[in-house]
């Protein structure tokens, strides 16, 4: 890596994985990752080395499109949605990513799998939303908020706000695919203000369409 991306990136020590970035996966009611390296908004803004993540990947992981229309090319199949949880957050904060201090509380979270047509999964995504406005935006609560927000005609922008790779043994589980798995998280904003807290983790499925991901995050071993 340059010297800027390591100011931005760092290794995290097993023992602490679970203190990453104000995530804490183990208490947390939502899958986060245990992160064996993750990168900031700098991380994202430049790019990683091609040994770290490939090309095809990186524009999956740090570009600025819509996930759901990138997964409905790739398979050539309809991307749909398994919600699998719409609560109200009542812990502050809820262990999730920083930036959920930005969205206005109080707040409520939605968990869902994106898979295809046929049922294969290929994401998990947890959102947070002001509870007071939500339906505004996900009216179909089944649809994917891309697929929701583009029937509104609503102008949005992705603002990446982190990258990881790390381990979940429940998504490990889910997606029937080992570890680790990349993840980001990023804020939607609309209106000049922040609308969502998106964390978003990709199944390692989707190598048969964008091959391999590259090694694994440059780190030796003796770093781990």
């Amino acid at each position: 890596m340059t010297s800027s991306s390591q100011s931005s990136a760092s290794v995290i020590p097993r023992a602490a994985v679970a203190r990453a970035q104000g995530v804490h996966s183990e208490s947390a009611a939502w899958h986060a990752l245990q992160p064996i390296w993750q990168g900031d908004h700098a991380v994202v803004a430049q790019g990683l080395p091609h040994d770290q993540l490939s090309p095809a990947w990186q524009i999956l992981m740090l570009g600025d499109g819509s996930p759901t229309r990138h997964l409905q090319l790739l398979t050539r199949e309809q991307t749909e949605v398994d919600v699998i949880d719409m609560s109200l957050v009542e812990e502050e904060g809820d262990s999730a990513p920083l930036q959920i201090e930005q969205v206005p509380g109080p707040h409520l979270r939605r968990q869902v799998w994106l898979r295809t047509a046929s049922g294969q999964r290929l994401a998990y995504a947890t959102s947070w939303w002001e509870a007071s406005h939500v339906d505004e935006y996900l009216k179909n609560r089944s649809l994917p908020i891309w697929a929701s927000l583009a029937q509104l005609r609503t102008e949005l922008y992705r603002d990446i706000q982190g990258i990881y790779f790390g381990y979940s043994p429940a998504l490990e589980d889910a997606f029937a695919q080992k570890g680790p798995f990349w993840g980001r998280h990023y804020l939607f904003w609309h209106h000049g203000k922040p609308l969502t807290l998106i964390y978003e983790v990709f199944s390692p499925y989707l190598i048969r369409y964008l091959g391999p991901m590259g090694s694994e995050c440059g780190c030796s071993s003796s770093q781990i």
